[in-house]
């Protein structure tokens, strides 16, 4: 099988907006749960409600993939999916690196969706000694002492940081230094990284920040007195329980940290 070092998504090269390639894998998640009931084709009006976008917007997304579905008929289900996975490079291989197996860590590399949508695990790997030869979810633990010669051995592009925001830039470094060219960061920290490096940002402190903002919206709006911002003494010095980690701004452009979903799909 074709591994992910040797390929690339034909995304870029043929024009398909950033915005569009953003809202691929929601049209990908609900066309898999339309096959998977054996749905043979889809209007675009009840793909579109599926997703959670318009109408409107999914035919002019499926037509930079060429595809226009049939009057009266639709979308043929399976073709799509194959069609979209396809242009997500979804169709080869890609071997992926998980560093730092604390317990987020620990929980990604117990992630059952890596595997059903191209993403194969190739490595855990840690800082900590006595973490070396555990089994997480089947596959040992190996030291990052190792790190560089994993990423030569299995050909990997994509790296996961789910590290302390401390330790992260360091691993970053050395990951793009190994030939990591795609990083997925859990690290509540923002990343530099070279131009041709793309990073992608999961921070569900900033995620629950963006609902609580709402939340408290909705309460202004209900006619009740919106809830005061907390004083900053209720903030734990030593940044415990109550403190959120620092989060990053997300910016579309390749180098700093991209926004992506706080929740990976099911």
């Amino acid at each position: 099988m074709a591994t992910g070092r040797n390929h690339r998504p034909a995304t870029r090269s043929r024009g398909i907006p950033e915005a569009t390639v953003a809202r691929l894998p929601l049209y990908l998640r609900a066309l898999t749960a339309l096959s998977e009931r054996s749905v043979p084709t889809v209007s675009s009006e009840e793909l579109a409600a599926a997703a959670g976008v318009n109408s409107a917007k999914l035919r002019k997304d499926f037509s930079y993939l060429g595809s226009y579905g049939t009057r009266g008929v639709g979308y043929d289900v399976e073709y799509l999916v194959y069609q979209i996975s396809r242009e997500l490079g979804l169709t080869q291989d890609w071997p992926v690196v998980i560093v730092g197996i604390g317990n987020l860590g620990a929980a990604l590399a117990n992630y059952g969706g890596f595997a059903s949508r191209g993403f194969r695990v190739a490595a855990l790997i840690d800082a900590d000694p006595a973490m070396a030869g555990k089994p997480v979810a089947g596959i040992p633990v190996q030291h990052s002492d190792e790190l560089e010669k994993i990423i030569s051995d299995n050909g990997v592009s994509i790296g996961v940081i789910a590290t302390p925001a401390g330790a992260a830039q360091p691993v970053c470094d050395r990951l793009v230094a190994a030939g990591v060219t795609s990083i997925l960061n859990f690290a509540p920290t923002v990343l530099s990284v070279p131009e041709g490096v793309d990073v992608r940002k999961v921070d569900l402190s900033i995620e629950l920040q963006i609902l609580a903002f709402h939340e408290q919206r909705k309460a202004g709006d209900g006619g009740e007195a919106a809830p005061e911002a907390a004083p900053a003494a209720s903030v734990p010095a030593d940044g415990g329980a109550g403190a959120a980690p620092a989060g990053a701004e997300g910016t579309a452009r390749k180098g700093p940290d991209g926004d992506m979903p706080a929740v990976m799909p099911a």
